[in-house]
């Protein structure tokens, strides 16, 4: 009896080291939401991105062909000069500068429809951040996710070496209605 009282015991504590690991360990593949850039074609991959974990709505549509504009200035932290671009489109703007809620905030203020903050250290290929609040009042309510910094440094590279003021994309895609075709993801990024 005493035996299996330790076993018991230890496999309890063992589970509890489990789940622990589980929340410090960052996102698993189910966490994520997809997106795939249609054009410019020489970046027409499937990206991964972490949707912020407690403010931001959800996507409640999927859009099969709205725009990925850039904005200006980059890191989002200031009054968005390209308005006229921004209306009704996704947003990709820089970590740094401010928090996560700002720049979600002068995104939605803008009129956009969701922000993809991609991080500012553009080697990091496979760490996401948990985008959490800052303590403000006012959250945003459009969708908010964190994309890895060498995706944002290439989409950007792409178009900039094609002079595009957006990349056309089609967000949320579902990974696993793509069984029939290939998952095209960056070459750079290991999944």
């Amino acid at each position: 009896m005493v035996k299996w009282a330790r076993t018991a015991t230890w496999l309890a504590w063992l589970c509890a080291v489990f789940v622990q690991f589980r929340r410090t360990s960052g996102l698993g593949i189910n966490e994520l939401l997809y997106f795939r850039v249609i054009s410019p074609e020489d970046i027409g991959y499937i990206f991964s991105a972490a949707p912020a974990k407690d403010f931001g709505g959800d996507f409640t549509a999927s859009y099969n062909e709205i725009l990925l504009v850039p904005a200006e200035p980059f890191d989002g932290c200031s009054a968005l000069m390209n308005k006229e671009l921004i209306y009704g489109q996704v947003i990709l703007l820089d970590r740094g500068g401010c928090s996560f809620i700002h720049k979600a905030r002068q995104v939605e203020e803008a009129g956009g429809k969701a922000v993809l903050i991609a991080d500012n250290v553009v080697e990091n290929d496979s760490q996401y951040l948990d985008m959490v609040a800052d303590g403000s009042k006012a959250k945003p309510s459009i969708p908010a996710l964190f994309v890895l910094g060498r995706d944002g440094l290439m989409i950007r590279r792409s178009l900039q070496r094609h002079a595009l003021p957006w990349a056309v994309i089609s967000i949320p895609v579902n990974v696993s209605s793509l069984a029939s075709f290939p998952l095209n993801q960056p070459p750079w990024t290991l999944w």
